[in-house]
């Protein structure tokens, strides 16, 4: 008799047997079914249902007790996160076993281990047939509804609405026919006005360009020796009016002021003496003259 002797040996020490199982459950939980013997399914079933109780308690000491028995922790996390929405309704039988066949090597008997994931209920067919129906009374009232409304149309009425529609067609047509032609004669005008346009501004600029040529003065190229001469000419002669000026002031001022016989011989020597120099300035600029002249 086993009293008190839970678990099988399966032929391995305690510690084999340990690693063998920790690491069956870890890939049971990451793919989610397994192929194994039978006897070996069975003692996995025992492991995982144990797991799975932690899982649904979620405590931060049933994570640890967890991570000490799964290998992986992305596996742990994984498990404790899903078990509270797959099996949080149901208490045990987490697990299903399906006998596939024997093993060609020794035939042994080869069983699949998978986890059970709690299935939602399915709605009732009735439902769909409710649907169907409201469907079918909505499609009939609007058939009605489209019924109805041919009937309130008489036949005058069609009449009268089509006879509008054609009379705002043939009116929409008849001006769009006259502003074709009219656009096309105005695109030409434009174009003969923009080249007439274009031909008058050439001519104009042309002008403008033959009158400035015509304003601008020719420069008369005179020779140096002539512009120097004609220069002394202007400097004498106005040197030649100041001293006339001059005299003709002195006669006045002696002719008022009041006389003896010697202030009056004095004045008069002075006059003949500016003649005599007056003179011989006049001989000198009659031959100057005449050479310009030739």
């Amino acid at each position: 008799m086993r009293h008190r002797k839970a678990g099988i040996k399966l032929n391995r020490t305690t510690s084999h047997r340990n690693a063998m199982f920790r690491n069956m459950v870890t890939s049971l939980f990451k793919y989610e079914r397994i192929r194994t013997t039978g006897a070996k399914a069975k003692e996995l079933r025992r492991w995982a249902d144990h797991l799975i109780t932690l899982a649904k308690r979620g405590d931060l000491h049933a994570r640890r007790q967890a991570l000490s028995i799964i290998r992986e922790k992305t596996v742990v996390y994984k498990l404790f996160k899903e078990a509270g929405e797959k099996y949080g309704k149901t208490s045990g039988g987490y697990t299903r076993i399906v006998k596939i066949g024997n093993r060609p090597g020794d035939a042994a008997p080869v069983s699949l281990i998978e986890l059970i994931t709690a299935e939602k209920p399915k709605k009732k067919k009735a439902t769909k047939k409710k649907a169907k129906g409201a469907v079918k009374k909505k499609k009939a009232e609007v058939g009605k509804a489209a019924a109805s409304e041919k009937k309130e149309k008489s036949p005058k009425t069609e009449k009268r609405a089509v006879a509008k529609k054609e009379a705002g067609k043939t009116k929409d047509e008849k001006p769009e026919k006259k502003s074709k032609k009219p656009t096309v004669k105005k695109a030409l005008v434009g174009k003969k006005e923009s080249e007439t346009e274009k031909i008058k501004k050439q001519e104009t600029e042309k002008k403008a360009k033959t009158d400035k040529k015509e304003e601008k003065p020719v420069k008369e190229n005179k020779p140096a020796a002539e512009k120097k001469a004609a220069d002394k000419t202007a400097t004498k002669k106005k040197a030649t009016e100041k001293k006339e000026t001059k005299p003709e002031e002195k006669k006045t001022k002696t002719v008022i002021a009041p006389g003896k016989g010697k202030a009056k011989e004095t004045v008069e020597k002075k006059a003949k003496t500016v003649e005599k120099k007056d003179k011989p300035e006049k001989k000198k600029e009659i031959p100057k003259e005449t050479k310009e002249e030739k």
